[in-house]
């Protein structure tokens, strides 16, 4: 007697089941995807700024908060000029340093975002360590005279001090600005460019 074979109906899956089986399919893939990236680059907690070159003269740092600061030396090494951009992407200030050939600043001018002349500055060095000694601010806006000689005084004058070892200390700072302290001229600190890139 021959055996009869019983075929069972065929239900097709269920919807929910197609979908879990897809979205479980997809979260592999994305999920191997990352892991993959985050193994590439892996994103620092902090924000680390760090001078970025654009060619052999041009020095950029973007900060945390959006603002940006540029520096662009002259091909002889004689001119030095900072930019600095506020968070909004406007020009906040312009600094042009004059340098010896040693790449110190013999003296600067500063500048508003408009390019409109500030200040003044010149640099004392000593002759026989040369360190910096003096930073000489003047105001080019409105100009103030010595009456009894006749020549330019500035509205601010920082010394510069260095211990034993030769580390610099706490500048001694002056103003000739009347109404008007040392941080309301120029801020806390002085217009000596230490975070200059190009320096070792």
């Amino acid at each position: 007697m021959a055996k009869q074979l019983v075929f069972l109906p065929m239900h097709p899956p269920h919807p929910l089941r197609i979908t879990a089986l897809i979205l479980a399919v997809l979260g592999l893939g994305l999920s191997t995807g990352l892991s993959q990236q985050d193994r590439k680059k892996s994103f620092p907690d902090k924000f680390q700024e760090k001078w970025e070159k654009e060619g052999p003269n041009v020095r950029i740092k973007r900060h945390q908060d959006g603002s940006r600061t540029v520096f662009r030396r002259s091909p002889d090494d004689r001119t030095l000029v900072k930019r600095t951009w506020g968070t909004n992407g406007a020009v906040k200030m312009i600094v042009v340093y004059r340098l010896n050939a040693q790449g110190d600043p013999l003296a600067c001018k500063i500048y508003d975002g408009r390019e409109s002349l500030l200040y003044k500055v010149s640099y004392g060095y000593s002759k026989t360590s040369g360190r910096l000694q003096a930073e000489r601010m003047f105001d080019a806006r409105a100009l103030r005279t010595d009456p009894r000689t006749g020549k330019e005084t500035p509205i601010r004058v920082m010394y510069y001090n260095y211990d034993a070892q030769g580390n610099p200390t706490a500048p001694e700072v002056y103003t000739f600005k009347e109404g008007k302290n040392a941080e309301e001229v120029f801020g806390a600190h002085g217009t000596f460019p230490r975070d200059n890139p190009f320096q070792p």
